[in-house]
């Protein structure tokens, strides 16, 4: 499933930068991540890397976006074929 942040989020910033697949951004009052970006990580790293550096615990499963790991693999796949060049600097920097 996607994650979601609380409004516990103090906009520290830290998590936007961590993103592999650019889906988190500042709302209108704390971040958020777009459910249609966010593959938890999965294809990138072992655990969510925005969850990693939270220093207030506000980032969580969204129970309204349930998917499989599978589906989140099918999801970054599909991300690289449609954002090849992000992916590429990413593999470069």
């Amino acid at each position: 499933m996607s994650l979601k942040i609380s409004a516990l989020c103090i906009n520290c910033d830290v998590c936007e930068p961590v993103c592999p697949n650019q889906a988190i951004a500042m709302g209108a009052t704390v971040y958020v991540i777009d459910p249609a970006l966010c593959t938890e990580c999965v294809g990138h790293f072992d655990e969510p890397q925005c969850v990693e550096v939270c220093p207030v615990e506000c980032i969580g499963p969204d129970p309204d976006r349930p998917e499989t790991r599978e589906a989140l693999l099918d999801k970054q796949h599909r991300l690289q074929a449609q954002f090849p060049e992000h992916y590429r600097q990413e593999a470069t920097s």
